[in-house]
């Protein structure tokens, strides 16, 4: 079967090729691309495609401009993955400036898997909080949080930072759990962080608890995977029973 055509405009099919070529470390971090001369020789494209194409991967936060060297590929993002922080923390840590776009801030009443996991009563009120991270005006998760809402302030008091809320209340987590898996975007998804469908995320599921042991998030998140590794320390005894 001869596969579909490709109708998207050429500088996307171009953008399409280099970041599979940098997820798939044919194109190495710190590395520089080639000349726009020389990719539009090897690609057989025009110089105003080229640009675009890798206008389009810097506002991805896949490449970076350097003045007067040239486009190198952006180092991905290393969380620490032993460590309790809020996206906002880790984003200020790395000195990016930190957006939020909003897709729900809700009251509801708890399901019975969210009561069960947070250690409420069935149909205790909580807020539901999913919104799109971004560092450096570049999607780069999407998160879905529910606390009791008991620990937070009303609604219209909530500012972007949900740690921050939790914190001012006397209600910082300071341990919890962390699932991440493998998994491929959906076409929502993909919409939202601004990637093709099908293309690689770190679906992550985090249950947060205060210093008294009490449940106090339950996030079910999407990060991009072409921007993120997960980075865990190990210890010696670890190493030793392997």
């Amino acid at each position: 079967m001869t596969p579909p055509r490709d109708h998207s405009p050429l500088y996307m099919q171009l953008a399409r090729t280099l970041r599979s070529q940098i997820v798939e470390g044919r194109i190495a971090e710190g590395e520089a691309l080639p000349s726009e001369r020389d990719l539009c020789t090897l690609t057989g494209a025009s110089r105003v495609t080229v640009r675009k194409a890798i206008a389009l991967l810097i506002d991805d936060g896949l490449l970076s401009r350097r003045q007067g060297s040239g486009t190198y590929v952006a180092p991905r993002i290393q969380a620490p993955g032993s460590f309790l922080t809020s996206f906002s923390e880790d984003a200020v840590a790395r000195g990016q400036r930190i957006g939020t776009q909003w897709i729900e801030k809700t009251a509801a009443t708890a399901s019975e898997e969210e009561a069960r996991l947070l250690d409420m009563a069935p149909d205790a009120p909580v807020l539901r909080l999913r919104r799109v991270r971004s560092a450096d005006g570049a999607p780069l998760a999407i998160e879905h949080a529910v606390v009791p809402a008991a620990m937070m302030p009303p609604l219209e008091e909530l500012g972007d930072s949900l740690y921050r809320a939790l914190a001012e209340r006397g209600n910082r987590p300071v341990s919890g759990d962390q699932k991440i898996r493998a998994a491929l975007a959906g076409a929502g998804e993909a919409a939202l962080l601004g990637i093709a469908e099908g293309a690689e995320i770190l679906r992550i599921e985090r249950l947060t608890r205060r210093a008294d042991g009490r449940p106090v998030e339950l996030t079910r998140s999407a990060y991009r995977g072409d921007r993120y590794e997960f980075v865990s320390e190990l210890s010696g005894d670890l190493v030793a029973r392997s």
